[in-house]
Formats: C-alpha cells, structure tokens, sequence
C-alpha cells in the first residue's frame, strides 16, 4: 500500500506497475525489469515533475531585477537545474542504492529551492499567487522524492 498525494489516502500498488506510475501516484513501485539494468531517468515520474520545476524557475525568475543575476537568480536556477539532474546521474549510475544517495542530494536541492522561493516572496519579487504555485510544486517533488527513495531502499 502506497499513499495517492492528491487525496492522501492509500491504494494498492501491483509491482508490475512502470516506474512512471499511473497518474498522480508516487513512483513507488519498482519492477524487477528496472532493478539492476540501465534507467532511464525520461521515464521516472519524479524527474519529469523536477524537470517541469526547474523551467517553471527558470520563468520565474527571468523578470527578476538585473542586479539578482549572480545572487538570488543564480541561487535559484542552480538548485532547481540540481533537482533533475542528480536524478539523472543517480540513473547512470550502477545501483539502486547510488541512485537513493543522488535523490538525497536532489532533496536538499529542493529545500534550498523551497527557501529560495520563501526568500523571494518576502522580497517581493514573487506575489502570492506565483509563490503558492512554485511553492507547491516543490513540495510534490520533495514527496514524490521521499517515496521514491524509500522504495529504492526496500
């Protein structure tokens, strides 16, 4: 049993399921076929949803003030190009237990991301509605993260 984010109840998982999963469930089911063999980092639902992240910040922070482009700027699109791409060299890698150390680091990418946006916020450089939107989207990859690690682990 898995949990389903959006209505945070648990549903059954079979472990014939894709590393993608179905549509808005963590990918916490892993088949034997993906255990031991090359990933593809394309086809994990978590680094899709990082991925679309790190675009959204990119945006985001595009219409910042001139003087944040080695500051705030910089901070923010290192740490959310850090979330896809940790993942992706945590699929290159030999194990899944690599693979869970990678998606750690990309975890506290997305804190430090999280931060990143808080600051920004309180700076005024976001309003309240694209914050909430950013913010949101951080906290489902960290969840998705988190139940991906813990089935890389089990």
């Amino acid at each position: 049993m898995r949990w389903k984010y959006r209505e945070f109840k648990r549903v059954s998982l079979s472990a014939d399921q894709v590393v993608s999963g179905s549509e808005g469930l963590a990918p916490t089911i892993i088949s034997q076929h993906w255990r031991g063999t090359m990933k593809d980092f394309r086809k994990i639902k978590v680094w899709q949803k990082a991925h679309e992240l790190a675009l959204a910040a990119y945006r985001a922070t595009s219409v910042f003030p001139r003087e944040e482009m080695y500051g705030l700027i910089s901070q923010i699109r290192r740490a959310a190009a850090s979330i896809p791409t940790n993942i992706a060299e945590g699929c290159g890698r030999g194990s899944d237990k690599e693979l869970s150390w990678f998606c750690q680091v990309a975890m506290g990418s997305a804190s430090e991301l999280e931060y990143h946006f808080l600051l920004s916020k309180d700076l005024e450089f976001f309003d309240d509605v694209q914050y909430k939107k950013l913010s949101e989207q951080v906290i489902e990859v960290k969840k998705m993260l988190s139940s991906f690690i813990v089935a890389l682990r089990s």
